[in-house]
Order: C-alpha cells, then structure tokens, then sequence
C-alpha cells in the first residue's frame, strides 16, 4: 500500500509511465487478439474466429436495443473495441501487481481516475462529433433546447455528468477490488496462519472481481451506444 507512481515531467506536463506501460500493453492486447481472430477466415468459424464472432454479435445486439441499425451500425467497431479495452484492462491488474523500490509499475489501468475519465470524455465528446455529423448542427443544436428551451442549463449539466459518472463509475469499482486484493494478499504472507485465513477470502473475491470487471466493461459499451442514440438517433 505504501507506493507511489512513477510521475516524470516533460514540457511542464506530468506523465504516469505505469498507466502509459500499461495502456500499451492492453492496446498490444487487443489488437493481437484481433489479428489472431481474424487471419484465417472461415465459413465454419471455430477457435478464436468463433469467439471474435461471438463478441462482434454481443456489441450488434447492445446496438440494436437502442438504436436502429442504419443509426448505429457506424459504433459497431467502436462497441467492440472498448468492449474489449475495457474489459482487458479491468483483467490485467487481477491476477498481481508489479512494484519496484516502491513505485507501483503493473496495475489495472482502470483502476486509475485519469485513464477512466479520459475514455469517458472521449466518448462524449464523440457523441457530440456524430450528432453533428449525423444531423448537421442547427438540429444537433436543436436537441439542447427540447422539450423545453428553459431546460438549456439542465442539458449542460447533463454532460458533464453523463462524462463523470461513466468514468468514475468504472474507477471506483477496479480500484476497490484491487485495494481489497492488495489487503488480503498482505494477510497471505503475515506466516500460516494469516494464509489460512486469507487464501479462501482472496479467491472469492479473485472471482467476484472477474465479474465485476466483466459487468463493467458491459455496462461501459452499453452507455456508450446510449449516450450515442441519444446524439444520431431519429426516435430521440
């Protein structure tokens, strides 16, 4: 518990290398298992092409139940890649954690607020670019002052925290899980005793956060393509 984060500064900016180390290696993650999933297509999937396709039809019926599928065909990538994003990240930091002369390097990077809310605004913020895109800007503009002008303010605030619940939302949840586990991985090697006591403990809540994690990284592509209906959708 008692580490930090290696923090460097560069043209008066600070940067977590923990977090860029470990958004890399998730994003190296995804990718590989896209390339493998995809390199020998078949009519008769199996294998990693079977679950490639199993993850493409979860995201199309995310999309469907709230869009129709001409208006949210365009976010089916998107929805699957964050799926995936997510999920991996809320994966990787589960099984340890990696410390050296107390600087935490190895982690969930969800379990971080910047790396959640970041996500988060970035996809607001292409809620916003699609809405635009999609209804051309005086509709999009429109859509601010519906049902009722005087609810301008209300739709502002709206925003941000649509931005800051689906960012802290996913933070809180990894980083409680991976507090707990550090707790009872601290018990583990307090001698026999304290092992016997924590090792049930410690894999019960290994799984309980497998599920966690996986809730979340539904629940996060389920809110995208929410916050998206809302922007492209003609039903709104």
């Amino acid at each position: 518990m008692d580490h930090g984060a290696p923090l460097v500064k560069f043209m008066g900016l600070t940067f977590n290398l923990s977090n860029i180390l470990m958004i890399t290696v998730v994003s190296a993650i995804v990718f590989l298992i896209a390339v493998i999933s995809t390199r020998r297509l078949a009519m008769k999937p199996t294998g990693m092409q079977n679950f490639f396709e199993w993850v493409m039809d979860f995201v199309r019926n995310i999309i469907n139940s709230n869009m129709a599928w001409k208006d949210g065909g365009r976010f089916h990538v998107l929805g699957i890649t964050l799926l995936m994003y997510v999920f991996i990240s809320n994966m990787i930091g589960l099984p340890f954690a990696i410390t050296y002369d107390h600087t935490l390097w190895w982690k969930s990077p969800t379990a971080d607020p910047v790396v959640t809310l970041t996500l988060a605004a970035m996809v607001v913020g292409l809620s916003h670019y699609y809405g635009v895109r999609v209804n051309g800007f005086k509709e999009y503009g429109k859509g601010f002052f519906k049902p009722m002008w005087f609810l301008f303010p209300l739709k502002i605030i709206e925003e941000f925290a649509n931005t800051l619940t689906l960012g802290l939302r996913l933070y809180g949840n990894i980083f409680a899980g991976e507090i707990l586990l550090t707790l009872l991985a601290g018990s583990l090697a307090t001698g026999f005793a304290g092992t016997l006591v924590a090792v049930l403990p410690t894999l019960v809540w290994q799984g309980f956060s497998v599920f966690i994690g996986s809730i979340q990284a539904f629940i996060f592509c389920m809110l995208t393509m929410v916050y998206m209906s809302h922007k492209v959708s003609q039903d709104h």
